[in-house]
C-alpha cells in the first residue's frame, strides 16, 4: 500500500523479511521506515531502469542469483505443500482501522477455483485481460481460474491505458469492479452528447435493449418486430461499443462492490453480459455468482457448489464452505468474532435470499446509516440512485444521527464540461464551473430524479459538489474502489458541517 503506516503494520504483522517495491520513489519512502520494520532484511526494487545501489537489490540481480537453482528441488518443495497448509496472507483493505491478515490455505483457494468454474463458461481458447490489483483476492483467484483452464491472460499496462489495451488484446472476457463499468457507461453517453441525433439514436437503442432484456438474459434473439429493432440497434449503436472493447467481447464479471441494477440492465440490454458475483477476502473470495444458466439482475447470484448461506436474525449474511479462511493472523479474538462455533463466517453484510436462492446485498452492517429518528438507511441504495445520473461520477451518502440524508457528489467532469459548453457557460477551472448557477440548478434536478427512487426518509435533502475525485492515492478509496467512509468524514468535515447548516436553515 501507499500508506506508510499500513506498510509498517503489514510488514511487521506478518514478519516480512524481503520487501518488493515498485518505483524508486516508493523505495526511498520505505527505506526511511527501515528502523521500524522489525523483520525486514532487504528490499528488492522492481523497475526496468533500476541501477544497483546501497540498501536494496534490483529485481534483475535477484533473477541472476536464481539462475543456478535446481528446478527439481524447487518443484519438490512446491509439491510438498499439503491442502491445509497456509498458502498466503491477504490483508484486508482496511475501510475501518488497520488491515487484518487473512490466512488462506491452498485448499481454500483451490476449492474456490474448482467450484466457481462450475458456474462459468470459461474455455481454453479464450483471451482475458487482467487489470485489477493482483494483491487483492478477486483478481488473484480469477487469474488462478484462467491458469487452471488454460486461458491466455494479458496484463494491462495501467488503468489509464485500459482503452488502448482493450483494442490491442481484444479480450473475450475480463473482471472488474463497478466503477469501471460506470465510467464506460459515462463515456458512451458523453459521446452521444455531440449531436441531438446521436443522443436520440442512443436513447432509442437503450429503450429497445430494455424491452429485449428477458430475451438477452436467455441469450436468444427476440421474435418479430422487436428482433428486427434489436438487430438494428446492435448494428447502429451497440456494435460500435463492442469495437471499443476489441470486437471479441463475450462477457464480463463484476465484484468487489454492488453493481447498480440499472447499470446491469443497460449493459445486458446492450448485449454485454455482466455476471455479478459476491465474496470477501475471507472467503477466497467467491461465495455467489450469476451464471449463464441462472441470471437475475439486482442480485449477486446463487451460492457456488459446496457453499451454504444463511441470513441471521439481524439480516447479516452467514457463509460456510471450504473457501472460508483459517482466520486472521495474530488476531484470535477477531477470528472468533468472525467465525462462530458452528463454523459460520459472519460476513458483515446485510442481505436476503429469495425463493430461488438468489442473494441480494443491502449494505455493509457497520455502514448502515441510522438517522436521528432511528430509521435505517442503506447508503449504497442512496448512492446508486444519485450515480444513475449521467453527470455524477461518485457519491457518498452522509446522515448518521442526522435529521436528513445528505451527499458529497463528484461530477463526471467530461459529461459536465461538454454540457456546459453546449449551454455557453464559461469558466476558468472546475471550482468556478461548480459555482455556476446553471450547474447548481442542473444537479438540483438530477438529485430530485434520484429521490423519486427512494423512500421519503432516504431522500437526499442536501448535497455538495466536489472538484476532486475520491481516489486510492488520496486515501478515500481502497484498491478495489470501496469508499473509506471514516476517511471521507474526517477529510470533508468542514464541507459536511456547512452543508448541514445550509440545509437546516432551508428545511428547518
Amino acid at each position: 500500500p501507499d500508506d506508510p503506516e499500513q506498510t509498517e503494520h503489514i510488514a511487521n504483522d506478518c514478519g516480512a523479511k524481503i520487501l518488493f517495491v515498485h518505483t524508486r520513489e516508493r523505495l526511498e519512502a520505505f527505506l526511511k521506515l527501515r528502523d521500524e520494520l522489525d523483520a525486514a532484511e532487504e528490499f528488492v526494487l522492481i523497475d526496468d531502469e533500476a541501477e544497483p545501489g546501497d540498501g536494496y537489490r534490483t529485481f534483475e540481480e535477484l533473477l541472476e542469483e536464481g539462475t543456478g537453482a535446481d528446478p527439481d528441488d524447487f518443484n519438490r518443495q512446491a509439491r510438498s505443500a499439503e491442502p491445509d497448509d497456509l498458502a498466503t496472507f491477504i490483508y484486508t483493505s482496511g475501510t475501518t482501522g488497520l488491515p487484518k491478515g487473512v490466512m488462506l490455505s491452498h485448499w481454500n483457494i483451490a476449492s474456490n477455483v474448482q467450484n466457481a468454474l462450475q458456474m462459468m463458461d470459461i474455455e481454453p481458447d479464450q483471451t482475458a485481460l487482467s487489470f485489477l490489483p493482483l494483491s487483492h483476492s478477486f483478481e488473484r483467484t480469477v487469474d488462478y481460474i484462467y491458469f487452471y483452464r488454460g486461458v491466455s491472460v494479458a496484463y494491462a499496462e495501467s488503468i489509464e491505458a485500459l482503452g488502448e489495451n482493450l483494442m490491442e488484446v481484444r479480450p473475450h472476457l475480463f473482471v472488474s469492479v463497478p466503477r469501471v463499468y460506470e465510467k464506460l457507461l459515462g463515456k458512451i453517453y458523453e459521446g452521444a452528447q455531440a449531436s441531438p441525433l446521436k443522443k436520440k439514436l442512443l436513447d432509442w437503442a437503450v429503450d429497445t435493449g430494455r424491452k429485449a432484456l428477458p430475451h438477452r438474459l436467455r441469450q436468444e434473439s427476440p421474435p418479430g418486430l422487436l428482433g428486427i429493432q434489436l438487430a438494428l440497434a446492435d448494428k447502429l449503436v451497440f456494435g460500435k461499443v463492442r469495437k471499443k472493447l476489441g470486437g471479441r467481447f463475450e462477457f464480463a464479471i463484476s465484484g468487489g462492490a454492488p453493481l447498480g441494477k440499472e447499470l446491469g440492465e443497460f449493459f445486458w440490454g446492450a448485449g454485454f453480459p455482466i455476471y455479478e458475483g459476491y465474496g470477501l477476502t475471507e472467503t477466497s473470495p467467491v461465495l455467489t455468482v450469476n451464471s449463464p444458466d441462472r441470471v437475475k439482475l439486482g442480485t449477486v447470484g446463487t451460492a457456488v457448489p459446496e457453499t451454504k448461506l444463511e441470513i441471521a436474525d439481524d439480516g447479516e449474511i452467514l457463509a460456510r464452505g471450504p473457501q472460508v479462511m483459517q482466520g486472521y493472523y495474530n488476531l484470535p479474538d477477531a477470528t472468533a468474532e468472525a467465525i462462530d462455533d458452528a463454523g459460520w463466517f459472519h460476513t458483515g453484510d446485510i442481505g436476503q435470499i429469495d425463493e430461488e436462492g438468489f442473494l441480494s446485498i443491502t449494505d455493509r452492517k457497520k455502514e448502515i446509516i441510522v438517522n436521528a429518528y432511528g430509521k435505517n438507511v442503506p447508503p449504497a441504495k442512496v448512492e446508486n440512485a444519485v450515480k444513475n445520473s449521467l453527470y455524477v461520477s461518485q457519491a457518498v451518502a452522509i446522515g448518521d444521527k442526522k435529521k436528513m440524508i445528505a451527499a458529497l457528489v463528484v461530477p463526471d467532469f467530461d459529461a459536465l464540461e461538454s454540457w456546459a459548453g453546449s449551454q455557453g457557460i464559461s469558466f476558468q477551472d472546475r471550482e468556478e464551473l461548480l459555482e455556476s448557477e446553471q450547474v447548481q440548478k442542473l444537479f438540483e434536478e438530477e438529485i430530485e430524479q434520484a429521490n423519486e427512487k427512494l423512500a421519503h426518509y432516504e431522500e437526499v435533502k442536501a448535497w455538495t459538489l466536489l472538484a476532486e475525485e475520491f481516489s486510492i492515492e488520496g486515501g478515500e478509496l481502497t484498491p478495489t474502489q470501496k469508499v473509506k467512509r471514516r476517511v471521507i468524514d474526517e477529510k470533508y468535515e468542514e464541507e459536511i458541517d456547512r452543508m448541514y447548516e445550509r440545509a437546516e436553515a432551508r428545511h428547518g
